[in-house]
């Protein structure tokens, strides 16, 4: 963990590069301090039928779901959430500026008895030296 799934629908791939907004986000994911590298997914998926707002051809809509492990304070959740959606901001600027988009992120936090994970990425890169505590 901390996975950010990305579902959007609407014209959003004519605005922007998702893979760009992917590693954009990212990064932001990582500039957080509050995860390691090995841990972070990012992944976008489009909606393939959706009804928007007025249902316009032109309206669009990304809602950004992170998905994290419990343990981190209100405080860092807040900062962590509020810097993404920034970065979100950012990437989805051309959008933001019309009047057909809604961007939104939610955080969840991920009940650990009810969570399996193997992850081979993070011995690797703690022996490279990249992964962050």
């Amino acid at each position: 963990m901390p996975h950010l799934i990305l579902q959007y629908g609407g014209p959003v791939p004519a605005a922007v590069d998702m893979t760009a907004a992917c590693q954009a986000l990212h990064a932001a994911m990582l500039a957080t301090g509050l995860f390691e590298l090995g841990a972070i997914r990012v992944r976008a998926l489009k909606a393939d039928a959706a009804a928007i707002g007025d249902l316009l051809p032109e309206n669009a809509f990304v809602d950004l779901v992170l998905r994290i492990g419990v343990g981190r304070s209100a405080e860092e959740k807040t900062a962590a959430g509020e810097a993404i959606f920034a970065a979100a901001a950012a990437v989805f600027s051309p959008l933001l500026s019309g009047a057909h988009f809604a961007l939104s992120l939610e955080i969840v936090e991920i009940d650990p008895a009810l969570s399996w994970k193997r992850n081979t990425m993070h011995p690797r890169l703690r022996t490279a030296g990249k992964e962050r505590p």
